[in-house]
């Protein structure tokens, strides 16, 4: 993969908005009900270029740079998921949207999940794909390979479209290795969102690939906190979750290939768009 494959042809007005000390950088795409796309570690809005068609044709898709990512510099404060999810929020409130949609892939996911539990009646829905919930949750040899992101490892990711991308476009391209560090310190953290799942009041989709980084098992076992695959779902979707909650398992598709998929893009507005929610 190289940076080029995240491309796309929709053109997009880029801002910036000051917010919680934090000078973030959205770019808007098309037109109607408000879409807050979230992209993953080390990567940037682009990542969802080959999706940006599907999403704009029809949603205002907001595609926001988190903290010290894509073309938002870092501050002085940890990458947090719950910081970047208050900042997101904040951005609601700055462009005085009427509960948008949060769609969110695995850091972007995590930050979705954590402004639905603290900030539930500013979202209308959320998609959260390829996000665990425990930090133990992801295959050991993966937790191994995060162990070792820092900012020794910025010379080993000069080829990789993460770095490729940071050079073309953040304000202060030598700030990668600064970026690996915190990243590394993110993941190294322990955290568990049992609880705070059990009780989440927003309208949830837990997207996975078939082969992420977490097992299919994993994903289920969310759904199942959201009041999902514990009974028939009746024919009349009787026995759906009540808090309006879906679960899907992508196929042929890995935790790298997930956010760029046409599949991910008609899942994801096949959920945020269906009445029923």
């Amino acid at each position: 993969m190289t940076a080029t494959d995240w491309t796309t042809d929709v053109e997009g007005a880029g801002r910036y908005a000051e917010v919680n000390g934090i000078n973030l950088y959205y770019e808007t795409h098309g037109s109607g009900q408000p879409l807050i796309l979230l992209h993953g570690g080390l990567g940037s809005g682009e990542m969802f270029g080959p999706v940006l068609p599907a999403l704009a044709a029809r949603h205002q898709v907001i595609a926001v740079d988190l903290q010290g990512h894509g073309r938002t510099a870092d501050i002085d404060r940890p990458l947090d998921l719950q910081f970047m999810a208050d900042d997101v929020t904040a951005l609601i409130d700055h462009l005085a949207l009427d509960r948008p949609h949060l769609v969110g892939y695995s850091l972007g996911g995590g930050v979705a999940l954590r402004a639905a539990v603290s900030h539930p009646t500013r979202i209308g829905r959320v998609v959260a794909a390829s996000a665990h919930i425990r930090s133990d949750a992801i295959y050991a040899e993966m937790r191994a390979q995060q162990g070792q992101v820092g900012a020794a490892a910025a010379e080993f990711m000069k080829d990789t479209p993460m770095y490729q991308l940071y050079q073309r476009v953040a304000p202060r391209p030598e700030d990668f290795p600064r970026l690996l560090d915190k990243i590394g310190a993110l993941m190294a953290q322990d955290f568990d969102l049992t609880e705070e799942m059990r009780g989440l009041q927003v309208p949830t989709m837990i997207v996975a690939a078939d082969a992420d980084m977490a097992p299919p098992s994993h994903y289920v076992e969310v759904f199942k906190l959201l009041d999902g695959g514990l009974r028939d779902g009746g024919w009349m979707n009787e026995g759906r979750p009540k808090g309006g909650h879906a679960l899907a398992i992508l196929p042929g598709l890995t935790h790298y290939s997930i956010f760029s998929s046409p599949l991910f893009a008609t899942t994801a507005l096949a959920f945020l768009d269906d009445p029923a929610n």
